[in-house]
C-alpha cells in the first residue's frame, strides 16, 4: 500500500468553491431537489412550508450553497414522494460537512474499531465539548463565517456518535499537559472541557494519558497524529497541519508511527495518574 496525500485546495472559508468535490455533491443534490420539487408542482416557499423551513433555506440548498441536515433530507424525501432517493444520499451529503482534507479520514474513523491519538495543540475533536469546538473554530485564520462555524461544530459533534456504537471501539489518547492548561475560549469553556475529559476517561473502552511538560525525553517531538484500524483492515495514520491532512497507508511508515506511539504512552502518566492530574488542574481553576 502506498501513502496517499490529500492536501486541501481552497481555504476553509471557501471549501465548497473551485475544484472541491464536495461542491459538486451539493450542486448535484440541489439540482435533484429542484427537479423533484418542480415535478411535484411546488414553489420553494410551498416546499419550505411543508418541511418547516424558510424559502431562503430551500433556495440555498437548491443552489448548492447550503449543506442540508439529515432531518431536511428525510422530510424532503417524504414530502416530494422521492421514495428514498434523497434520503439515500444522507451519508454522501454528510461528508461534505467536513473540510475537504479531512473527508477520507472521517470515513475511516467512522468504521474504525481502534483509534489512538497524540495531541499537542488542542483537545482531540472526538473529546471536545460543543463550546470548546466552537471556540476553536472561531479562532481559525482566516476567519470562518458563522454559518461555516456552526456546520463544523455540528459535524464534530456528529463524529462523537462513535461513543454510542456497539461494540464500542477501543480508544487511547496521549495529551500534552500544555493542551490541558491552555484556556481556549475562556475559563468556563476550559472547565467544561476538563470535566468532559474526566467523564470520557472513565469509559471502559477509553484510556486517556497526560504527557507532563517536565519530561526530559518526549518521543512525540515530530508532532500530533492519529492511528486508526478498521475491522479486518491494516492500520492507517492521519496527520494534519495548517489546513492539510495526510492519510498514511504505507505499512512501514505506519509501523514506525505505531512504534513511536507506544514509546509516547510509556513516557506519559498512566491513565489513573492522568485522571488525577486533570482533577488537580480543575482544582486550580
Amino acid at each position: 500500500m502506498t501513502e496517499e496525500r490529500r492536501p486541501e485546495g481552497p481555504t476553509d472559508s471557501a471549501e465548497h468553491d473551485g475544484d472541491d468535490p464536495g461542491a459538486e455533491v451539493l450542486r448535484s443534490f440541489g439540482k435533484q431537489l429542484k427537479i423533484l420539487r418542480t415535478l411535484a408542482g411546488l414553489s420553494q416557499a410551498e416546499l419550505g412550508e411543508r418541511l418547516g423551513y424558510s424559502e431562503a433555506l430551500v433556495a440555498s440548498v437548491e443552489q448548492g450553497r447550503r449543506i442540508p441536515k439529515e432531518p431536511f433530507l428525510e422530510k424532503a424525501d417524504e414530502a416530494l414522494g422521492a421514495k428514498g432517493v434523497l434520503a439515500a444520499r444522507k451519508e454522501e451529503v454528510a461528508r461534505v460537512r467536513y473540510p475537504s482534507f479531512f473527508r477520507d479520514a472521517a470515513r475511516v474513523e467512522a468504521q474504525a474499531v481502534e483509534l489512538h491519538f497524540y495531541d499537542t495543540h488542542v483537545v482531540n475533536g472526538l473529546f471536545q465539548t460543543e463550546e470548546y469546538a466552537r471556540a476553536v473554530f472561531g479562532m481559525r485564520r482566516p476567519l470562518l463565517d458563522e454559518e461555516t462555524i456552526e456546520q463544523r461544530v455540528a459535524a464534530r459533534l456528529a463524529r462523537q456518535e462513535i461513543f454510542s456504537r456497539r461494540p464500542a471501539p477501543l480508544m487511547s489518547s496521549v495529551i500534552e499537559e500544555s493542551v490541558l492548561r491552555r484556556r481556549l475560549g475562556g475559563a468556563a469553556v476550559h472547565r467544561g472541557q476538563l470535566e468532559q475529559l474526566l467523564l470520557i476517561g472513565q469509559k471502559r473502552n477509553v484510556e486517556i494519558q497526560v504527557m507532563p511538560t517536565d519530561r526530559e525525553d518526549n518521543a512525540g517531538v515530530d508532532g500530533p497524529f492519529t492511528l486508526l484500524t478498521g475491522k479486518g483492515s491494516e492500520p492507517v495514520a492521519y496527520m494534519e497541519v495548517q489546513g492539510r491532512g495526510t492519510l498514511v497507508t504505507g505499512r512501514e511508515e505506519v509501523r514506525v508511527i505505531t512504534s513511536r506511539y507506544g514509546i509516547i504512552r510509556a513516557q506519559a502518566l498512566t491513565p489513573s495518574e492522568s485522571l488525577h492530574a486533570i482533577e488537580r488542574l480543575l482544582g486550580e481553576l
